[in-house]
């Protein structure tokens, strides 16, 4: 330990004189304390800037300035944060401790005020005025003052049994007034916005009549305090007295044979647990916990714990178990009535059945559904209940850091409960609902523990026959739940939980799966919801796709069914407000009603009901356009041009994919430079070093001359720069924009290219290739430059996707240099590398 200790300062105390002490001071803010004059006080410093100031005051003369902090929550305080009056101190003690934490022994000199502030770079600085305090001459009015306050001390010291004694004759034995009254303030428990109050007054006599007040007021507290004490004894007693009267009587009741009879809630509630069909195991602790309850007085907070925990037991299933639909036809059906698409998922859930139908105890593997928002993930495993004739619970573990939340607090806690598992098995009432885990990826730790460790039992189908929660305190048998999980990305799930889970992959919709999934699913839903059912209203599908094209931009469709459903409701509005301007009928009485809601009560009307079907109405194009004015996305097949400087890069978000048009410009500079902008992450800049360092070692096959970037400044800017963008597949893209920058070769614009560049040239797989190519094939590109070890990946996504796109294989950068430019910067090429062209 010595070894982390040391001393930095250890001085005797001397005689101050006040004319050197500097007029420009350190300033220390303090939390919740105040230091007086003549009060020596030690403080641990662990604030950077405090840090700061104390090795600015150790250089010069020791001193410092010390002011209060108006509020402790303050972590960075500035001159606004503290009082503009405090103390004067020297410091006389200084000593390092590990963890950047210093101990400082000060020693408070006189009172002071700020008069001129100085915001240092580390630490608060100000010029400090030593405040002249104002001493009376001892007359007898002085001396009543501090004979006054000296008996009050004294009684206060008596009536607060934390402190000593000694603290009353060291008050009266001070021979300096000016000592004693900072002395008494100093021991006081008073608020620091009171205490600061003596510090603000610049005469001895009026300091003194505020430390009677003090005196009085805490004087007033501590005789609150002992009442309160009082009254908290006296029911405590009453309580002990009751309970040893009911102890007596029941001595007496079973004296006389009296006592085998429950009362009438605890044979209720037996009867219930007899009914509940408990294993042995369980009912062996629940006859324990009923005769304890017995026991208990019906007053005493542990009687509601036990009764609580017995009646939990009644009301989560032991036995009750749904019949399974397992009819291999009938669960296809379901799930493609609920959902379009996803014939992956359903397959795997098909195949599930098929196990079941041979087996009927086939060991359960966890399913994890991991796709981007608005894919349908939730709502395909509400489906998978449905089919199968299950109950659906739902827990969602976005957010959660305590482990309690799984496997649920022990009872000897104040307001404990089972956990989010116990809780969804008493909410779906049978032994073997789906459950989905939404969100898993969203977990977090902190100091109360893993939520990611205590699922591990849970979705182990090893160990979760034998479920254990904190609360319960007995095994359940989780083996016939159906989990099902959620993620957005699978590389946030932790490890542990990923190696027990079967991954199937949503990925984003297509535009004619959207445009179904429209026409089928939402719009129905939303003629049904909004009473449109029968009004003869057309949605038409050119209006869907410039939804979907101008207005939305997501692998999903939340923001379509968004869209749409604001077209319906401002359609709505238009349409009462006309029949209204031409029918001599009143609008329905009820005042708050929506439109929605105006409409659900006329589409009853006839009369409404003709008026909209003569109207044919059918939502187009241009309706779109009224209603939902200026597109939020634009159309960027326009901008798809040949350009110097310019490559277009493809990206994958846990939302879709997108494609990234990353700029390059070359300016004079004083040095070599390279300059990265648009909120890039550690992993991309690296990308754009690696691909200079390419450039650099490859300058003659490039056309370039050498030392070519000397007294240059490159300058990478990737678009969007509020939004952070990270990852290693931007690397040739940079790679192609440095080198037409370089060059004044245009690159392509209808071209576009992902892959990891290494320092020789190398292009290195990369993830999320659907969803790339559905960015690329969605923004008008025409061909698209993919990584040569991602061709397996090619073949298992769809030929609607591909199609009508050129994709061309990589190796090296140099097999893309024709590719990417109008006209190859090449000169000579020492090495061809494998290129191919599908």
């Amino acid at each position: 330990m010595k070894k982390n200790i040391d001393f930095l300062l250890d001085i005797e105390s001397e005689e101050i004189d006040f004319t050197k002490i500097p007029k420009r001071l350190a300033v220390i803010p303090l939390r919740d304390v105040v230091i007086y004059p003549n009060m020596i006080f030690p403080l641990l410093i662990g604030r950077n800037s405090t840090l700061k100031a104390v090795s600015v005051s150790l250089e010069s003369k020791r001193f410092v300035f010390l002011s209060a902090q108006k509020s402790p929550d303050v972590d960075e305080p500035t001159f606004a944060d503290i009082y503009e009056y405090g103390t004067i101190a020297r410091i006389i003690q200084v000593l390092r401790l590990p963890n950047n934490l210093m101990k400082v022994l000060i020693e408070g000199i006189c009172q002071a005020k700020i008069q001129r502030k100085y915001k240092r770079k580390d630490y608060l600085s100000a010029d400090i005025q030593q405040i002249e305090l104002i001493i009376p001459p001892s007359t007898p009015e002085f001396e009543a003052l501090v004979r006054r306050s000296g008996d009050l001390f004294a009684e206060y010291v008596k009536s607060d049994s934390t402190l000593p004694g000694d603290l009353i004759s060291a008050f009266q034995n001070s021979p300096d007034p000016v000592q004693k009254l900072f002395f008494g303030a100093a021991n006081l428990k008073s608020k620091v916005e009171r205490k600061q109050r003596l510090l603000e007054i610049e005469d001895l006599s009026n300091q003194y009549l505020e430390l009677i007040t003090m005196l009085v007021s805490e004087m007033e507290l501590l005789k609150l305090e002992g009442d309160i004490n009082n009254k908290v004894s006296d029911l405590i007693h009453k309580n002990q007295k009751r309970y040893f009267i009911q102890e007596q009587i029941r001595a007496l009741q079973n004296e006389l044979g009296e006592d085998e009879d429950y009362s009438p809630e605890l044979v209720q509630l037996k009867e219930e647990l007899d009914k509940a069909g408990l294993p042995e195991h369980v009912k062996a602790k629940a006859d324990e916990e009923l005769k304890r309850l017995e026991r208990i007085p019906p007053m005493s907070p542990e009687f509601s714990v036990h009764r609580n925990f017995l009646e939990l037991l009644t009301q989560i299933p032991w036995n009750e178990k749904t019949i399974d639909h397992l009819n291999i036809q009938h669960v296809k059906n379901i799930l493609d009535e609920d959902h379009f698409a996803l014939d992956k998922p359903k397959d795997r859930i098909q195949e599930f059945i098929a196990l079941l139908n041979l087996a009927g105890n086939v060991k359960r593997q966890i399913l994890c559904f991991v796709g981007p928002p608005g894919v349908g993930k939730t709502s395909l495993a509400k489906s998978i209940a449905r089919a199968m004739g299950r109950k659906f619970v739902r827990i969602s573990l976005g957010g959660v850091r305590d482990e309690a939340e799984i496997r649920g607090h022990r009872r000897t806690y104040i307001g404990a409960m089972p956990g989010k598992i116990i809780q969804s098995m008493k909410k779906a009432g049978t032994i073997n609902p789906v459950m989905l885990l939404d969100e898993i990826d969203k977990m977090s730790m902190d100091f109360r523990g893993d939520p990611s460790s205590a699922l591990l039992e849970v979705l182990d189908p090893e160990q979760n026959i034998a479920f254990n929660d904190h609360y319960l305190e007995v095994d359940y048998d989780l083996s016939n739940v159906m989990f099902i999980t959620t993620a957005n990305v699978r590389y946030d799930i932790p490890l542990p939980l990923l190696d027990r889970m079967e991954i199937i992959e949503l990925n984003s919709y297509m535009e004619y799966e959207k445009l179904e999934i429209a026409r089928r699913h939402i719009l129905p839903k939303l003629y049904e919801e909004f009473g449109m059912k029968d009004l003869g209203i057309k949605f038409d599908e050119s209006a869907i796709k410039k939804i979907i094209r101008e207005y939305t931009r997501e692998a999903g469709v939340r923001n379509l069914e968004r869209e749409m459903t604001s077209v319906l409701r401002k359609l709505i509005k238009d349409l009462i407000n006309d029949y209204f301007e031409n029918q001599p009928i009143k609008k329905p009485s009820k005042k708050t009603a929506t439109e929605v809601e105006i409409v659900s009560i006329l589409s009853q009307n006839r009369e409404f009901s003709s008026f909209i079907s003569d109207k044919k109405i059918v939502i187009d194009e241009h309706t779109i356009e009224k209603y939902l004015k200026a597109p939020k996305f634009k159309d960027m097949k326009g901008e798809l041009s040949d350009k110097i400087g310019v490559a277009t890069g493809l990206a994958w978000t846990s939302v879709g994919g997108d494609i990234m048009p990353l700029e390059v410009m070359i300016m004079p500079s004083s040095t070599e430079k390279l300059t990265l902008t648009g909120q890039l992450g550690d992993v991309m800049k690296e990308s754009a070093m690696a691909a200079l360092s390419f450039i650099r070692a490859n300058y003659s096959d490039l056309g370039l001359v050498e030392n070519f970037n000397k007294n240059k400044e490159i300058h990478i800017h990737v678009p969007e720069g509020a939004i952070p963008k990270d990852g290693p597949s931007a690397g040739i893209t940079m790679a192609i924009a440095m080198i037409s920058a370089l060059t004044n070769k245009a690159v392509k614009g209808t071209i576009a290219m992902t892959g990891e560049i290494t320092l020789r040239g190398n292009i290195l797989p990369i993830g999320g290739l659907k969803e790339k190519l559905l960015a690329a094939k969605r923004n008008g590109i025409s061909k698209v430059i993919v990584p040569i070890d991602n061709k397996s990946d090619i073949i298992d996504i769809e030929s609607a996707i591909i199609d009508g796109l050129e994709i061309v294989y990589a190796k090296h950068l140099k097999d893309i240099l024709a590719e990417a430019f109008v006209s190859s910067p090449i000169v000579t090429i020492k090495s061809k590398t494998h290129q191919g062209v599908n």
